[in-house]
Order: C-alpha cells, then sequence, then structure tokens
C-alpha cells in the first residue's frame, strides 16, 4: 500500500511543491488529452486535493510520514472541481470535483468515502432513504442540475455558463468559473459539444440542509475529429445544500463508471 502512486505522483510534483507549480503541472497535463480520457480525470483528481490546502493537508496524513512534509502556504486559493476538457464537471475541488466540471467537484476522501457507501445502495430514480420528502426534493434538484453543468456547445458556452451558474451556490459557482475558463480554452480548438443526460441516481448520505447525490450519467460527445458521438458513462457525486429553500449544487465530482 506504502508504493502506490501518491497524487505528487500523478502529477509529478514533489511533495512540498507550491500551489503554482501543482497548477501548472496540471494543467501542462491536461492540455493535450481528448474529453473522456480516464488519465484526464485522474489528473483532475489529484488537482482538486492539491490546490485545496485544506483537503491537501488532510490527504498528507494519510500518507506515511517519511513520504510527505506538511506544506505551509497563505491566501491559497480553493482548488477547482474535477472537470474534463470540454466538460467541466466535475470537475472533483474538481475531487474531481469540477470537477473541472470540474466538472468538477468534496474532497476526495469524502468522496471516497461516498462512493464506497453508495455500492451499498439499489439506486433507482426519485426514491431517498426514509422517504423523507426534502431529501427527495435534494435528489431532483441533483438530477436537474447535473444536465447543465455537465452539457455544453462550444458555439454557445456563456450561456451555457449562465444556465449552469443558476444552479449553483455562490462558492462553488466561484470554483467553476475558475474551470470553466479552461473550457473555454479548450472547446472552440476542439469544437467540443457535450450532452449529459442522467440515468439513475441514489442518496449517499443526508443532513437537514445538505444532500449528497450519486447520479449516474451518459454524456455523448462530439468534436471536430468524431461526428458520431461517443457516449462516456459517468458516476457524479453531487453535494446539494440547501439555500431559502432551495436545492443548489454546493460541490461536484465525476468519475467513469466501471464496467
Amino acid at each position: 500500500m506504502t508504493d502506490a502512486p501518491t497524487w505528487y505522483d500523478v502529477l509529478d510534483v514533489p511533495h512540498d511543491a507550491p500551489t503554482e507549480d501543482v497548477r501548472a503541472a496540471w494543467k501542462g497535463r491536461i492540455a493535450d488529452l481528448e474529453p473522456g480520457d480516464r488519465r484526464f480525470d485522474t489528473l483532475n483528481r489529484a488537482a482538486k486535493v492539491l490546490l485545496d490546502p485544506v483537503a491537501r493537508a488532510a490527504y498528507d496524513e494519510t500518507l506515511p510520514a517519511q513520504r510527505v512534509e506538511p506544506l505551509v502556504e497563505e491566501d491559497t486559493p480553493a482548488s477547482p472541481p474535477l472537470v474534463e476538457e470540454g466538460a467541466p464537471a466535475p470537475v472533483t475541488r474538481p475531487d474531481a470535483s469540477r470537477g473541472v466540471p470540474t466538472w468538477l467537484l468534496a474532497g476526495l476522501g469524502v468522496l471516497a468515502a461516498g462512493l464506497v457507501v453508495a455500492t451499498a445502495w439499489t439506486w433507482t430514480r426519485g426514491v431517498a432513504p426514509g422517504d423523507d420528502p426534502s431529501v427527495r426534493d435534494a435528489q431532483v434538484a441533483a438530477e436537474r442540475a447535473v444536465v447543465p453543468v455537465l452539457s455544453y456547445d462550444h458555439e454557445s458556452l456563456k450561456a451555457d455558463q449562465r444556465e449552469a451558474q443558476a444552479l449553483m451556490t455562490g462558492g462553488y459557482r466561484e470554483e467553476y468559473d475558475k474551470l470553466f475558463t479552461v473550457l473555454e480554452e479548450n472547446a472552440p480548438r476542439t469544437q467540443t459539444r457535450v450532452t449529459a443526460s442522467v440515468v439513475a441516481s441514489g442518496i449517499v448520505r443526508a443532513s437537514e440542509d445538505r444532500v449528497q447525490v450519486l447520479v449516474f450519467v451518459d454524456r455523448p460527445t462530439t468534436n471536430k475529429l468524431r461526428a458520431e458521438p461517443v457516449v462516456y458513462k459517468d458516476q457524479v457525486t453531487v453535494s446539494m445544500q440547501r439555500v431559502d429553500g432551495e436545492w443548489l449544487v454546493d460541490d461536484l465530482t465525476t468519475s467513469p463508471t466501471q464496467g
């Protein structure tokens, strides 16, 4: 277990690398990857953790002591959600998680725990633990939000961005916008279009004002090299926050569905 690659290994940066070096390594490695490439998702997960000081500190504590020294930085910007080129997900903050939908993206540890819990669920659309109406509302809101957050057209990026922003909390919107700049740089060049659709969803965990939903999504994707859609299948962990009675996306992380 101690010999397994770390997120530092994935981005090929030292454990004491400052945030700007991590960000540069991440951007350099995703620049030429195709949407849906699993390497892209892995790199986004690594960036989501290492660009968030809190998530990074928590992650470092899980590593063998001899492999990492604590990193102390001031005024470090929050990490992006997991995202894919031409598909902000999730972006995981990116894990993940943005995302860059993130596409962005809770921290990696929260995501991993949620996915472990999720494997025990029988996933059926519209069913929530305890049949709690508010939890069902959050689940429905998550399904509705995932579509515009993970969909976009290189010819209508600004309109797509505004539609997605309306479904997010202010904090997550800031992260999404950071990652969306990467999308704006790449999508016109690759002429990418992504049309997400929800297959199924289930509740991972729930509290009064916060619900985590796992949504299975199909993402037919075209670009200038592929006129026929390639359908990527993802599982998207969406953290919904209740704000003034409305359920909004507060974090979103994507990863490819296995099998």
